[in-house]
């Protein structure tokens, strides 16, 4: 005897093996698998979010940073405009890798270091 005596000889006797037990799917299956679906979509959709507005508030600072580095501003506003970017940088790193709570997070504090570094104009 060589092999398992649980497996199927050949191709013609697993066909026979499919055809006499045939697959049961209940409904409450399905929908499982539907919400599964949805759950995994709405973490993509969230993930993608965070990164790309992550990108989009690092893009804004840094424009912000340069524009106020050759005006007038104060040293300390720049300054925070480029901590606040690479704040924002730190999300958007963490909202691709799923996760966005924290991500969150540091967008709202990334952007308040923006908005307090404006206060100082």
């Amino acid at each position: 005897m060589s092999g398992r005596t649980d497996s199927v000889a050949g191709p013609a006797e697993a066909e026979e093996a499919e055809r006499a037990e045939p697959v049961v799917r209940h409904e409450e299956d399905d929908q499982h698998e539907e919400g599964d679906a949805e759950f995994y979509d709405e973490a993509r959709r969230a993930r993608w979010l965070a990164t790309g507005t992550g990108a989009l508030l690092t893009l804004a600072g840094v424009a912000a940073a340069l524009l106020r580095l050759t005006g007038p501003a104060p040293a300390l506003v720049p300054a925070a405009y480029a901590i606040g970017a690479v704040v924002c940088v730190a999300a958007a790193v963490l909202g691709a890798r799923g996760r966005t709570r924290r991500a969150l997070w540091l967008l709202i504090a990334g952007t308040m270091i923006m908005a307090l570094g404006d206060q100082f104009d």
